[in-house]
């Protein structure tokens, strides 16, 4: 992907679409137009987090570890943007990213990202908006998991509490 292209990207993305053209610029330069494959990790649990992406076309899987295998928790698509969270938190990545088919995104370097928030109240309110839409459906999926749970402990008659 050219660097004009990039821009173009960038403005058709909410995220983004408010920054003046030459911000656009600056963050289309500063990024990475990266493809993956099938399959192939962006990054795994335990990663240092030093970017944000952002998905251009195709998606991207949400696996968390359980002892030796991934299960899938979400799947993300077209514009949506991931990895911010481990940035604001200086925190190692809490799930691994696999590509799920053909994925194009671009690379965005934390210092790129936070400065693009900082810097900017409209970003910076898309980004809490994405954050909150995050949260709760995080939250949603935790009570319906639980909700299972609870089925599954009723029928086999167990409160999963140790005697």
């Amino acid at each position: 992907m050219d660097y004009l292209e990039a821009v173009k990207v960038l403005r058709g993305i909410p995220l983004f679409s408010k920054l003046d053209s030459s911000k656009l610029k600056l963050l289309a330069f500063a990024s990475q137009y990266l493809t993956y494959d099938d399959g192939e990790a962006l990054f795994h649990v335990g990663d240092t987090a030093d970017c944000a992406y952002l998905i251009d076309e195709g998606e991207a899987v949400i696996l968390a570890e359980n002892e030796d295998r991934e299960i899938e928790v979400g799947v993300l698509g077209r514009h949506e943007i991931f990895g911010e969270m481990a940035i604001f938190r200086s925190s190692p990545r809490i799930a691994t990213i696999r590509a799920k088919g053909c994925l194009k995104v671009m690379r965005i370097e934390g210092d790129m990202f936070l400065s693009m928030v900082t810097e900017n109240p409209d970003v910076a309110l898309e980004v809490m908006r994405a954050l909150s839409d995050k949260i709760a459906l995080a939250l949603e999926s935790y009570e319906k998991m639980d909700e299972k749970v609870r089925a599954l402990q009723s029928v086999s008659g167990t409160s999963g509490k140790a005697p």
